[in-house]
């Protein structure tokens, strides 16, 4: 789903950065979301792999950040063995207020360079 942000939309912007190929021969991936310009500060941000949430991997959340605009920023990071990674077919990261989830994100593995 395309949004068009206005200038007082209260949903962030999400961004899903895969692990870097270099990380990946060290036998580690780690994903990192970015949530840009949300609004108030009580937005979570969570994990999907393959559609399924809670599995056997690590999950840490940094705290929200004010902007100079008065809007909020979150990072999340996702870690899993570069095995793990190398089955995986999608991640996506879900920004939630309450108990609804208003934007996701999703990367597919194979839309990563793997050099």
């Amino acid at each position: 789903m395309v949004r068009v942000k206005s200038e007082f939309d209260p949903l962030p912007t999400l961004m899903v950065l895969p692990p870097s190929n270099e990380e990946l021969q060290q036998g580690n991936a780690t994903l990192v979301c970015l949530a840009n310009k949300g609004f108030p500060s009580d937005w979570s941000l969570a994990w999907k792999v393959d559609g399924i949430s809670g599995g056997s991997w690590e999950e840490s959340r940094g705290p929200a950040v004010m902007e100079q605009d008065a809007r909020y920023s979150w990072s999340s990071t996702l870690r899993l063995s570069a095995d793990q990674w190398m089955k995986v077919g999608s991640v996506t990261c879900e920004a939630t207020q309450g108990s609804q989830t208003l934007v996701s994100e999703t990367l597919r593995r194979d839309q990563c360079s793997q050099d």
